[in-house]
């Protein structure tokens, strides 16, 4: 069951003294950055097809919108160096709410939807140069997907959960087992009690800021790859 039921898309906004995020509350991963409002607003209607298109096997009834007239921003967060240097840092209000069933299964098909269209971009670059440059700089396919391993990797003591790396798996095999543990650790907060602290003294996230940000990483990088694809 979709949860656009509303006229206007509720969007917050992560504000730095140089970047602006905006995000769509209800689907983690629509989440772009501009100089400011405005500009960041723009980026999220012009991404809307895109997200709109990883979500089209899903019965979530996302429908892009056509301008930013459609959004609702309903939260100004601060933003702080993270927020500056290109990625997300805060967690909106509406993340603290409590997480049932139906939304747990939606939570679960959004992340699952973008980890599909993140290798579908690697498929699709397969055998292809990537272009260099500011947008991803000079990482090749395989350190990009290493990049997107290693930062899930990363984020799942933002759960307490821990995680060793297998160190004779190939990069598939080990993509495969990170992303379980993701799903592990995001059950696992949902149905369980988190501590106050993380194994290592680390904050704890939020379950709902945990899917959000991860989904945010994986689709900037696969629309990064698309984006670069020669």
């Amino acid at each position: 069951m979709s949860m656009q039921t509303s006229k206007k898309i509720t969007v917050y906004l992560e504000i730095g003294q140089k970047r602006t995020f905006a995000g769509a509350v209800e689907w983690p991963g629509w989440c772009r950055s501009g100089r400011d409002e405005q500009t960041a607003l723009q980026a999220l209607v012009t991404y809307g097809p895109r997200y709109a298109h990883l979500l089209r096997t899903t019965p979530l009834g996302f429908q892009a919108p056509i301008d930013a007239t459609a959004f609702a921003v309903v939260e100004r967060l601060a933003g702080n160096m993270t927020t500056d240097f290109g990625a997300p840092d805060r967690a909106p209000t509406s993340d603290a709410a409590p997480i049932g069933d139906a939304e747990f299964a939606r939570l679960q098909a959004i992340l699952q939807a973008a980890w599909q269209a993140f290798d579908a971009s690697v498929e699709l670059a397969q055998d292809k140069a990537l272009r260099t440059g500011p947008r991803g700089g000079g990482r090749d396919l395989e350190k990009l997907a290493q990049h997107v391993m290693g930062a899930e990797a990363g984020y799942l003591p933002r759960l307490a959960w821990k995680h060793k790396k297998n160190a004779t798996a190939d990069l598939p095999s080990e993509l495969k087992q990170t992303r379980q543990a993701v799903l592990d650790a995001f059950t696992n907060a949902v149905h369980g009690e988190l501590p106050a602290r993380g194994p290592r003294g680390g904050v704890i996230w939020l379950p709902r800021y945990f899917v959000r940000r991860v989904a945010w990483h994986v689709l900037d990088h696969a629309w990064e790859i698309e984006d670069r694809i020669q």
